[in-house]
């Protein structure tokens, strides 16, 4: 090939911006979504560009903090309230410090733009929970009740001072976690059978899922395997996907159907004979709409929200031990063994996650459903703010504003 006849492809940096209503602070930071690798997380890292000649010897602080609601803001009567507010962390930004170590998205901004960009990092708390919000039911007035983070930057005097709206701004961001790498392929199982007060024999079920962690939108496997040996008759078969939320503020616990079928194929199954069969689910955001108490990933406004991912701990660490909103899911297989019968019923986990970026690479060499659920994550972003960005070709950044998430702001 003529060497100049080559081309050279630049990938381009998306940066996240958002200004003040009075347009003299501009906050840029190089996500909305930070990773939690369970062994750390993602650092909030971003910049500041403020007019100088606007302070006037006035001061800008910026703060991470998290909303836990975990009840119906219109039930909050009498003082009682069911959310609490907490602020994670807080530093004053301009001035800035002398010395400060910046991140490479930091060292680009302040090339950029100069003097008037300070630099400020933040750290998640360990053991802090991910971002869950709770699907809403259709009367539902108040905000959806979950787990979520913003950083908020503002001018003020002092840091107890909130500042003014005009001089203020919130940004909503996101706390994820990713399937892991390099984990061995398990296929959970499990094996229960039934007895009769009456009768002699038993049903055995056994249930089988092709492996253990599957990705959004993808297709679950579950080999259902019924072996009659009583003398009762199974009349028909349930299979579910079931999605566990755990409150741990409130210590409450519930369960909802997110996907789910009923047949009455090779049924009834009589006395001596067995049946096997797979069948197949798709756990869906998109099929549960309107459905209150759905966990969801995200804003209740993004067009790709994805059902919530499972909750993941460090290795050696209890899941009851994780705080906010945990999340878990697993294989419901209902067995009718008929009105006096009753039914036979196991539950196999399964874990759901978003797949991590890395893997793109890989999509080639892992069966097409794991690439179309790759393609759907790397696309939520592009798609969800595709209208609201713009191009820096002399500095390799696109700007993406964040005033479409301003509905999802709380009221200052």
């Amino acid at each position: 090939m003529n060497p100049l006849l080559s081309i050279a492809y630049v990938v381009a940096v998306k940066v996240f911006k958002k200004t003040t209503p009075n347009g003299k602070v501009t906050v840029y930071l190089g996500k909305r979504d930070f990773i939690d690798h369970l062994d750390h997380c993602d650092p909030i890292d971003g910049v500041i560009v403020v007019d100088n000649d606007y302070l006037k010897g006035r001061k800008v602080y910026a703060q991470v903090s998290t909303t836990y609601r975990y009840g119906r803001e219109e039930d909050e009567v009498m003082g009682l309230k069911f959310s609490k507010e907490m602020v994670l962390a807080k530093e004053q930004v301009v001035p800035g410090k002398e010395k400060y170590e910046l991140t490479p998205i930091q060292e680009k901004l302040i090339r950029k733009f100069g003097k008037g960009a300070f630099p400020f990092t933040f750290h998640f708390p360990a053991n802090s929970p991910c971002s869950v919000t709770l699907q809403p039911g259709e009367d539902a007035q108040g905000k959806p009740l979950g787990v979520e983070y913003c950083v908020r930057a503002f001018v003020a005097d002092n840091p107890e001072d909130r500042g003014h709206k005009r001089s203020a701004l919130t940004l909503a961001i996101k706390k994820l976690q990713y399937a892991p790498l390099g984990v061995a392929v398990r296929q959970p199982s499990s094996l229960v059978s039934k007895g009769f007060t009456f009768s002699q024999g038993k049903i055995n079920l056994e249930v089988t899922l092709d492996r253990e962690i599957y990705y959004h939108g993808e297709k679950i496997s579950a080999s259902v395997t019924i072996s009659n040996n009583s003398r009762k008759s199974v009349r028909n078969i349930k299979v579910s996907a079931v999605q566990h939320c755990e409150v741990t503020m409130v210590n409450s616990q519930f369960s909802r159907h997110v996907a789910g079928l009923e047949t009455r194929e090779g049924c009834p199954i009589t006395p001596g004979a067995s049946f096997s069969k797979v069948f197949y689910l798709v756990p869906l955001a998109s099929s549960n709409k309107d459905r209150w108490g759905i966990a969801l990933d995200g804003h209740l406004k993004d067009d790709d929200v994805n059902l919530a991912s499972s909750t993941l701990v460090p290795e050696g660490k209890c899941p009851i031990e994780a705080l906010g909103i945990i999340i878990s899911y697993s294989i419901r297989v209902k067995v009718n063994c008929g009105t006096l019968g009753g039914e036979l019923v196991t539950d196999v986990p399964f874990k759901l996650l978003n797949p991590a970026p890395v893997l793109n690479c890989w999509a080639g060499s892992i069966g097409k459903e794991k690439a179309n659920a790759l393609k759907k994550a790397k696309s939520i972003e592009r798609t969800r703010y595709e209208n609201s960005c713009y191009a820096d070709d002399d500095d390799n950044i696109v700007f993406e504003d964040f005033a479409r998430l301003r509905l999802n702001e709380p009221d200052e």
